[in-house]
């Protein structure tokens, strides 16, 4: 993968792109504090099913119109988001407020802002429901009950994967590349 450096407003944002020139796109979120390596292994197996993909190293201090902006200087129209721990709240944010931007969401860890938590507390109540495909792995750190209320926030398929471990990216990068493959396939 190949690592660039894109400036937004004062800033620069370290992302990795790979992949076959293609019109089929995959943004990778990460959670805070993750290696800016962590999708390599699953961005390795996305390019192998003919899939562009761009993962943005650090989520700090990333926000919606950074993301879009990225996306613009990559000059990549739509994308299919995928997140994981903070990755996935910001993706769910994303998929809800940048319609037309996202052709589907494939998230971990973290539900919809709107549902509550696995401690009862909402994060944002006021977060649209989201309009695309979403497939959403519950893990040890999101328990399928909890994961299981986003439903209600999704106006499009719904696919709901338990996974029995914490971190997806770094313990079952197969699996997630594999959910990605079917969320982004057209058949």
């Amino acid at each position: 993968m190949e690592s660039r450096r894109i400036t937004v407003g004062d800033r620069e944002w370290a992302v990795r792109v790979g992949g076959p020139e293609t019109r089929h796109h995959v943004l990778l979120l990460p959670d805070a504090g993750d290696p800016a390596d962590i999708y390599d292994q699953v961005c390795a197996r996305l390019q192998t099913s003919d899939l562009h993909t761009i993962a943005i190293e650090s989520i700090d201090g990333l926000d919606a119109t950074t993301v879009f902006a990225i996306l613009d200087q990559l000059k990549v129209p739509w994308a299919n988001l995928v997140g994981s721990g903070a990755g996935a709240d910001l993706a769910w944010q994303l998929a809800a407020r940048g319609f037309g931007r996202f052709m589907s969401l494939i998230v971990a860890g973290g539900g919809h802002p709107a549902a509550p938590g696995a401690n009862g507390a909402v994060k944002d109540p006021s977060c649209p429901p989201v309009e695309i495909p979403t497939t959403l792995l519950a893990t040890k750190r999101l328990p399928r009950p909890v994961a299981e209320a986003s439903s209600r926030f999704v106006y499009g398929e719904f696919r709901l994967v338990p996974m029995d471990v914490a971190d997806v990216a770094a313990e079952a990068g197969h699996e997630l590349a594999t959910e990605v493959v079917l969320r982004t396939s057209l058949w």
